[in-house]
């Protein structure tokens, strides 16, 4: 840990803050403006998809101009879609809290790739602490996000407007953290220099595509859980404050493992930690599966959390090792690509499920994306056993 990767940790905690606010706000706002109740997590389907579509201009940008000012633009872009997102809610108007989300997806397209980013503030043995140390700066979020949501939502007179506003806050803060971090030099390439192979050719390597499937399968279970519980909790006639206190648990369980997941990646390999995470997704949906008590919902969104970072995180390690240097924009850009468009459909899928089907076939559904992703593994760790000398 060096000061510059502990500030960059920290832009990983307010960005966690300003997601898990919006997860635990835009469901609920959207079950109150949408025209029908199957619409109701579109407001996060666009959040998503903004990102989906941010994510290739992002990775040109960065290889443009740099992280830094790539890093700042999407805060700014935060500050943006929260003042609009406050302003949709005071106006009631739907279709302008979809077009301000759609607007904040440039904000997580950029702060999806701080994880990359720490890999550059390290020596290249620590890559995979790096990653999963930045990840770890998202426990900030755990506690700030569902918190700051719960005591500014009904600080104005129309629910929510507060909330939204002080997100600007967060942005605001993290822009002047972002400041002091020296990122290594930037150097734009130059007209007619080599970009390294075309993504097509890199993404027919097989640990490319087992990272990239895990890193956005597993991404796709989480947040069809994730963006449905503030509803399904709401439909158990749970109060508002108990789900921020679940999406609280859920995100200490994104983040806290990164403090050893890195080390245990280093010990034991990518694979078999992503396949204690396969192993921990399918415990949570047996909890849920069990009943509709608020513990019932905190203990299986906590294990969702723990097996997303032991997925995401060793899907991002296994990518690092399938590009050359000049190529690592397109080659996070082609993950993260497919990680919010996986997301993408996920969210539109959670509130479809949840407002039509219900909880139980919603959990039922998750079954096929984690059966996958267990599969995706043993088929990788198969053929890399096939292929080592004997």
């Amino acid at each position: 840990m060096n000061r510059h990767l502990l500030l960059l940790a920290f832009c990983q905690g307010m960005f966690l803050t300003n997601t898990v606010a919006f997860i635990a706000m835009n469901g609920l706002v959207g079950l109150a403006l949408a025209p029908v109740g199957w619409m109701a997590t579109l407001p996060v389907t666009s959040y998503v998809i903004g990102g989906a579509i941010s994510a290739p201009i992002v990775a040109r940008i960065q290889a443009r101009w740099g992280r830094r000012r790539s890093f700042q633009l999407g805060l700014l872009m935060a500050a943006v879609s929260a003042a609009a997102c406050a302003a949709a809610v005071q106006a009631q108007h739907f279709g302008l809290l979809m077009a301000a989300t759609t607007l904040a997806g440039f904000y997580q397209a950029n702060a999806a790739l701080y994880r990359f980013a720490g890999t550059e503030l390290v020596e290249p043995s620590y890559k995979e602490k790096a990653i999963s140390l930045v990840l770890a700066g998202g426990i900030v979020g755990a506690f700030l996000g569902p918190n700051l949501a719960d005591a500014t939502v009904g600080l104005l007179p129309t629910r929510y407007v507060g909330a939204y506003l002080s997100l600007i806050g967060v942005a605001a803060v993290a822009f002047v953290a972002l400041s002091f971090i020296r990122f290594p030099p930037h150097q734009t390439p130059k007209p007619g220099s080599s970009t390294g192979r075309p993504i097509r050719e890199i993404a027919r390597q097989p640990v490319f595509v087992v990272a990239v499937a895990a890193g956005a399968l597993g991404y796709g279970v989480m947040n069809l859980l994730m963006s449905a519980t503030p509803i399904a909790m709401q439909q158990c006639k749970h109060p508002f404050s108990s789900a921020t206190l679940v999406l609280e648990w859920h995100v200490l369980g994104m983040f806290v493992p990164s403090f050893f997941t890195g080390h245990l990646i280093k010990r034991f390999g990518a694979l078999p930690i992503m396949g204690v995470g396969v192993l921990l997704n399918l415990v949570c949906v047996a909890v849920a599966l069990s009943g509709v008590d608020l513990m019932q919902f905190l203990v299986a969104l906590f294990l969702l959390g723990v097996g997303w970072n032991f997925l995401y995180t060793g899907g991002s390690t296994l990518l690092t090792a399938t590009y050359r240097p000049e190529e690592k924009n397109k080659a996070q850009g082609a993950m993260d690509t497919c990680v919010f468009a996986t997301m993408a459909l996920s969210s539109f899928a959670s509130g479809a499920l949840i407002t039509t089907q219900g909880w139980t076939l919603l959990n039922l559904g998750s079954l096929l994306p984690i059966a996958a992703v267990g599969l995706a593994l043993l088929w990788l760790a198969r053929r890399q056993r096939a292929l080592r000398p004997a």
